[in-house]
């Protein structure tokens, strides 16, 4: 599996040199990447992150399209600089430009949502149930509180769990 990912990154590094004339530096890559992301550029770092599980079940598209898309954002973030918008003009130059593919944001992969559990958080208002992740129930437990913004009491949890 890594080694077609390895190939289309370099042959969009390729594409790019000849198009632009001039060299770039090639990023680390990586397959630790989950959920619903199906790649990510990390501009600072030089590095490329890529979903392994969505790369198999979409092998053809995600090596033509997600690769580029990935690639073009560190060739602009070298080309124009930290400032520039994610998905912005420079971006979608070279999507159009050196790879003439279009500059779609976002995948359309299915991702199979997981199941998550609620921690219900109940307020002094008649209708004030919270759900909240696991993440911020366990940040509750460690002392952080949150409040309604309509009543302003402190949420509580009301020892109730669902699974959505």
């Amino acid at each position: 599996m890594p080694e077609l990912i390895h190939a289309r990154v370099e042959s969009c590094y390729q594409q790019a040199e000849d198009f632009f004339k001039r060299p770039f530096a090639r990023p680390e890559i990586s397959f630790k990447l989950r959920g619903q992301k199906a790649g990510v550029a990390h501009l600072h770092e030089n590095l490329l992150r890529f979903n392994p599980k969505l790369y198999a079940e979409n092998r053809e598209h995600f090596l033509k399209q997600t690769v580029a898309h990935e690639v073009a954002h560190l060739v602009a973030h070298q080309l124009f600089g930290p400032s520039i918008q994610p998905h912005g003009e420079e971006w979608q130059l070279i999507m159009r430009g050196v790879y003439e593919l279009p500059p779609e944001r976002c995948h359309n992969y299915d991702i199979g949502r997981r199941k998550v559990t609620r921690y219900l958080y109940l307020c002094q208002c008649p209708d004030g149930e919270f759900p909240f992740s696991s993440q911020r129930h366990g940040l509750v437990s460690k002392g952080r509180r949150y409040f309604c913004r309509r009543c302003r009491a402190t949420l509580v949890f009301s020892g109730e769990q669902r699974v959505e």
